[in-house]
Formats: structure tokens, sequence, C-alpha cells
């Protein structure tokens, strides 16, 4: 019998220290990256946790923490997230979910249970450190060329390569294809993360199972004009981008409501060159971030905003550029797991729902070798990515009960 308010009160301390002095960049926020000491502290608190467990440690070639209970070449199930923060990061996306695992990794010995287990905490999910989102697992699946790694991916803060840091913080880059070995003996993988959402909390459920993780496409539109003068240009004279930039927002809007299925779309980052009050500007670039659950669906928008782009410059004497810089396929998550998620759900009789993920997770590309799934459990107000985030320890630890029993129903 699994002791909630026990469970609950081990997560809030683990979050809670991992809050504080030693672990973030700022007292202001939590803002822990890769390679940066704060990181290493974290790893290094994950770290002793799990060995008092009886589990061995170890990192990957480029620093994803793996821990097993289990030799290696001995079939596992793997739980776990990751611990790095946004740049302006809250106390329990991400690390709540590996705090989730350990607190699995916890009860299955307290109770007994002798369960095999990994635990995983991927590297760089949120790309905060060198603007590549879900970076450790897309190492881990070889979803990146040793190029990328050696040049183009860089600091954010530095300028300095991945691959630079990564062997300067004591890693071995040039190994890194060997990391796709973390996945070799899962049986099955469940990942716990905060919803980052308000679907759960005005729904009135305390959990998630999520059946599907959307696909997203993120991409740059860059309209190019004629700098003039903002006052001795007349208005028939003008080629304005940052007009067609306008058109361009509000019909992306307008596809993505179209598409339906869920399919979402934002524009996140707008800029004008040469960006001065009294200037026409010469050029406009705005961001796309497209995502859904239906591939045809997200997809067909951003085709669609990119051919409007293209027509609407065309009409006003000017020319936009469709770029893309990343996408992932949408990913249906693995039946027979959300089914034993479900069932373990039921048992609590607490208050649940299927749904899928509109936010990207490692998970999608674990997902791609290993049968996979994961738990939501609700955060305030929907809000993520925001030192205002919050999450109930006890909404954790009975996410931890789930993952627990779905686990022994699988094994």
């Amino acid at each position: 019998m699994v002791d909630r308010e026990r469970s609950a009160a081990r997560i809030e301390l683990d979050i809670e220290t991992l809050a504080g002095p030693g672990y973030t960049l700022s007292d202001e926020a939590i803002r822990r990256y890769a390679y940066t000491p704060v990181y290493r502290a974290t790893l290094d608190y994950f770290t002793a946790a799990l060995r008092e467990l009886g589990f061995e440690v170890s990192e990957d070639p480029v620093g994803t923490l793996v821990a097993r209970n289990r030799p290696a070449g001995e079939p596992v199930f793997g739980v776990g997230s990751h611990c790095d923060s946004n740049r302006n990061g809250g106390k329990y996306d991400g690390t709540m979910g590996v705090v989730t695992a350990l607190e699995v990794c916890r009860l299955n010995e307290e109770l007994g249970y002798s369960l095999p287990l990994q635990l995983v905490s991927f590297l760089e999910e949120e790309g905060s450190g060198f603007g590549q989102m879900l970076l450790g697992s897309r190492i881990m699946l070889q979803r990146v060329t040793e190029e990328e790694l050696r040049d183009s991916f860089r600091a954010v803060d530095d300028g300095r390569s991945f691959w630079e840091h990564a062997a300067e913080a004591g890693y071995e880059p040039e190994r890194w294809r060997e990391s796709a070995h973390v996945l070799d003996d899962l049986s099955g993988w469940i990942e716990m993360h905060i919803e980052q959402a308000r679907v759960l909390q005005d729904t009135g459920n305390r959990i998630g199972v999520v059946t599907a993780i959307a696909g997203y496409v993120h991409a740059d539109i860059t309209a190019a004009g004629r700098a003039d003068h903002a006052g001795a240009t007349p208005m028939d004279f003008r080629r304005d981008p940052g007009v067609v930039a306008a058109e361009c927002i509000l019909e992306l809007e307008r596809l993505a409501r179209a598409a339906g299925k869920g399919t979402v779309a934002t524009v996140g980052e707008i800029a004008f060159e040469p960006g001065l009050i009294n200037v026409v500007p010469a050029r406009a670039r705005f961001s796309l971030d497209i995502r859904g659950v239906d591939e045809d669906a997200f997809r067909g928008v951003a085709r669609d905003i990119a051919a409007f782009a293209s027509q609407a410059a065309e009409r006003r004497g000017m020319t936009a550029v469709f770029e893309q810089r990343q996408t992932l396929a949408a990913t249906p998550l693995d039946g027979r797991t959300v089914s034993a998620l479900e069932a373990a759900a039921i048992e609590t009789g607490e208050p649940f729902m299927l749904m899928p993920s509109g936010a990207a997770h490692d998970t999608m590309c674990v997902a791609e070798r290993v049968p996979s799934a994961m738990v939501f459990v609700p955060c305030k107000d929907g809000i993520s990515h925001s030192p205002l985030e919050a999450a109930s320890p006890a909404d954790a630890a009975l996410a931890a009960e789930i993952i627990l029993n779905a686990i022994r129903s699988l094994q």
C-alpha cells in the first residue's frame, strides 16, 4: 500500500531543495542549463539519491544521466524526464518528472516489488543552453549529425560549440553515437510531466494519461521590402514588410482554426530591421510554431502560410521567404502502456482523463524505439516556463503510484 502523504512529502523536499541556492543560476527563476555548475550539482543530487537505493549511476557520452537497478544487458523499464530549465523557468517543469521517477524507484524498493527499473534524466530538453530542443534525446536517437554537434549547435551565452562545451565538462562527444545504447535494454518507458496547460485544472482531473504528442514545425518567414523615411514617404510609395507580417499573423490564426483536430499556431518572435521608430522597415522576420497530433493538419498550415506569405509580399512588390528551423512528427503513444496507466488510474479512484500533449517531450524520441507513454499532472492556471508555475506534490505522488502499478502490470 502506497503512503501518498509520505511520497508527497519526499517529492516536495526534493523539488524545494533543487529550487534553492546551488541549483539555479538566479534567485529570480530556475535557470539551469547543460554543463553549468548548477546543472552538475543537480545531477549529483539525483546520483546520490539513486545510489542510496542501490542503483548503478552513469552518464552517457554527452551527459544524460542513467541509473539502473539491474546489470547492463538485462531488461529494465524506463522512467524519467529532464532537469534542465528554460531561461525563465519554474521549479516543476521537467524537474518534477525526474523527482517523481525517483519516487517510483523509492517505492519499488520500499514495497519490495523489485521491478527492474532504469531512470533517465535527459540532457537539454528545453534547449536553453544551445538553442536545440530535445537535444539529449535527439542525440540518443541519432537525429543529429556530427557536423551539427561540432559546429552548428552553439551556446547561447558564449557562442562556442556544443562539442567544445561537452569536452570541457569532461564528456567524450566523439563517442556521441554510443548514446543510442541507453535504450537497448528498455522494455517500456513512462515520463511524468506537468501539463503546461489548464485542461486538467479546468476539468477537475488530477491525472492525464497521454495518448499522443503533437508534432511541430518551427520556422521563420522573412519579408523583404525597402527602408524609407517614415514621415517623408507617402503611403502609396511604400514597400513595408511589416504590413505583410501583420497580414500573415492574422492568416495563420485563420488557417489553424480551419485545420481543426487540435492544431495550434503561434507567432512568438517578430523583428523589424533597422528597428527605428521613424524608419519604414527594410525587413520583417517573424517566427512560426505550428503544432498538432494530426500530421496532415499541422503540416498543411505550415505549407499554406508559406504560400500566403509569398503571395501577400508579391502583391505589394516585395518578397517573403519561409525557412524551417526544426520539425518533429506527431507521436502516437503505445496502446498497451496507455491502457496499463488507465487501469492503474481507475484503481486509485481519483479523477483522470485521456488526453493529447500539445508540448514536445523527450518521449517523442524514445517512442521511436521503445513502447512509451506519459502521465500529466495539473499546473496552476496552465502556467509553465515561468517562475510562477505551480504544481502539487500530492498529484505527483498519485502519479508515482499509478506509474508504479502500471509497470507492475506490464511485467
